[in-house]
């Protein structure tokens, strides 16, 4: 198993610190950085910059929103910056979720499926640099009856293949990722409920193509906060907001894919709450009725020792690359917590 950092979105208050951050992850010989967007900052400005500034590790978008761009476009990007990396971009698509994909772009959030399969199609063709035609559901390239011919991708990528990640939660999502991409990125994992979360549909999609999990990368991220195992407690309620944002009030209330699996989870009771209360605008309720179970199981929390042994569990269940987003107010604390999780991992004999 290896490890990955999340900088998260830009805009949050920690932009200035953020490539230090990525440095030292690339200085600790971390395999991926990887950069989210939603609705500010877009992630391959900061790529590209994170690239620039590093040497070794490899970034990633987690996740280029498939509303946001055509995906020729989005193939145009993905050998753009592997080519300007020297071989080091990963490819996270996603469909993001209906307020984001209607309200900011415009795009009604219809069929995420045949869109994610149609456009993993498009950019994949693209970048083999092969002439572009595509007669599909959602795209039809070229246009027809107009002046639009079949073009090919003039920038040439380092590598032949550039990895193709999926943000995946639901079971039929899930399966699909397994089916046509190199990866899937998690959120929420649970290394004690994996297998039947996530796990058991990823091998069931690759087995649809006849192929087995061997070198695909299951890589979720968890929030990652160092102290003492006394305060283990303490160290999950500074993660209560965050939990409660997405359990309570990501999506739509039909259209939770956080709250679905937090169900899925067993939680069923404690997520309705959650998101009846966010939705209310109790969010200090909200996070109040988090389990601190649940919080628990989705992050890691508490002394080196017991992140080791949480980092186990996680290579056990399947996990090939463990994403951190350590915890901290200060650079030096989130550097502090960066070193931490290679301290884990070598204690855990997985490095």
């Amino acid at each position: 198993m290896k490890l990955g950092i999340n900088l998260g979105y830009w805009g949050a208050g920690m932009d200035g610190d953020n490539l230090a951050v990525a440095q030292e992850a690339d200085r600790l010989g971390y395999a991926v950085c990887w950069a989210a967007e939603a609705y500010g900052s877009d992630a391959a400005t900061v790529l590209s910059w994170v690239a620039a500034k590093t040497d070794r590790i490899d970034v990633g978008s987690a996740i280029f929103q498939i509303p946001a761009r055509q995906p020729a476009m989005t193939a145009m990007t993905a050998a753009t910056l592997d080519s300007l990396s020297g071989g080091r971009f990963r490819l996270g698509l996603g469909v993001s979720g209906p307020q984001v994909s209607e309200g900011w772009y415009g795009v009604k959030f219809d069929k995420p499926l045949a869109r994610t399969r149609e456009y993993v199609e498009i950019v994949r063709k693209a970048m083999t640099r092969e002439r572009l035609s595509h007669d599909g559901e959602h795209w039809t390239l070229p246009l027809p009856g107009g002046p639009g011919k079949p073009l090919k991708l003039t920038v040439h990528p380092t590598r032949e293949h550039i990895p193709l990640y999926i943000a995946a939660i639901g079971p039929k999502n899930l399966e699909q990722t397994g089916e046509i991409a190199d990866g899937a990125l998690l959120i929420f994992p649970s290394a004690a409920h994996l297998e039947d979360t996530a796990i058991k549909y990823l091998r069931a999609g690759r087995e649809k193509v006849g192929k087995t999990l061997e070198g695909f990368d299951v890589c979720p991220t968890l929030p990652l906060a160092v102290g003492d195992d006394k305060d283990v407690t303490t160290l999950a309620d500074t993660f209560r907001p965050y939990t409660a944002l997405y359990v309570g009030g990501m999506g739509s209330r039909k259209q939770n894919f956080y709250n679905q699996l937090a169900q899925r989870m067993g939680y069923e009771k404690e997520a309705a709450e959650i998101q009846d209360k966010y939705l209310a605008g109790d969010k200090a309720g909200a996070a109040a009725a988090i389990p601190h179970e649940l919080i628990d199981q989705t992050t890691l929390l508490g002394s080196v020792e017991r992140i080791a042994d949480r980092m186990k569990a996680y290579a056990e269940a399947g996990v090939t690359t463990l994403t951190l987003a350590p915890a901290g107010f200060t650079l030096d604390e989130r550097i502090a917590s960066l070193r931490a999780g290679t301290e884990a991992m070598e204690l855990a004999g997985l490095a």
